[in-house]
């Protein structure tokens, strides 16, 4: 399975980053002809204070983000990953960080609701509150993509384990974490969690990530980026570099067997 993702710089500006998304992506798809695409952490808005993140929510679906990628996915046939958007929550108090999945009918597919909210204040003092605006979800989802199983997560969420294990159990070859790490932990802590959670899953993990900077209030804050993909050895097969674009790779999924079967650690595990 070829696949793209998109590295993203996004702003407090809803439409030019849909927009944005939009040309990034049918760049890639005809420059790579991927069958599957996948954008960053919340690619429709970046800074702002929490309510201004509440009220770039969108309804569970029709809305600017969710519909762009539906028709992505219809125009060009493919699967798409939404990487994940912010949708009001029923009360609309708050939004969800939301990952969809079309189909290449454009058909919804899967949802993921980020479950883990990054909620910390960085070496540098800088407090992150995602749960002033976002409310968290609580289901774990494997998407079927073309008889691959895709595992869904985001960011901060890669920080636990047992989500990943949780995913394999549901049958996940292929785990995506669209990102948005800071660059301060994103220089000492990305490769290696990713490469991580790879190797002790025995998956494939696909990271889009945002980079660059981007105004929260008074502050200027800096995303980390580069993109990946990790097989299931561990090895980082494809890597963005800094800036927006695309980095495109291929997924095999007998190698994931045959990883597994080398290191069988599904029969190893006794807890």
């Amino acid at each position: 399975m070829k696949i793209s993702l998109i590295q993203m710089n996004s702003v407090p500006d809803k439409r030019k980053n849909v927009d944005d998304a939009d040309c990034l992506a049918r760049a890639a798809i005809a420059a790579e002809q991927p069958q599957f695409i996948s954008f960053p952490e919340h690619f429709d808005w970046a800074g702002g204070s929490a309510a201004d993140k509440v009220a770039a929510g969108e309804g569970e679906r029709d809305g600017p983000a969710w519909s762009m990628c539906r028709q992505l996915a219809a125009d060009h046939q493919i699967h798409v990953h939404t990487g994940s958007f912010y949708e009001r929550t029923p009360d609309g108090k708050k939004v969800f960080n939301t990952s969809v999945v079309f189909d290449p009918a454009g058909r919804e597919i899967a949802r993921y609701r980020k479950i883990h909210l990054f909620d910390i204040v960085t070496p540098d003092g800088l407090r992150y509150g995602e749960s002033d605006a976002v409310r968290a979800g609580s289901e774990v989802v494997v998407a079927d993509v073309d008889g691959i199983k895709f595992g869904l997560a985001i960011c901060y969420d890669i920080r636990f384990p047992e989500l990943f294990q949780q995913l394999v159990k549901q049958g996940a070859q292929v785990l995506m974490l669209p990102a948005s790490f800071t660059l301060q932990t994103g220089k000492d802590h990305w490769d290696v969690l990713c490469r991580a959670r790879a190797i002790e899953t025995q998956c494939y993990l696909l990271a889009p990530a945002q980079h660059g900077a981007f105004q929260q209030g008074t502050e200027t804050r800096h995303t980390y980026g580069h993109s990946l993909v990790c097989d299931p050895w561990g090895h980082i097969v494809a890597k963005a570099s800094d800036g927006v674009g695309a980095v495109s790779t291929r997924l095999d999924p007998a190698y994931v067997s045959q990883v597994r079967a080398q290191i069988p650690l599904a029969s190893h595990k006794v807890l």
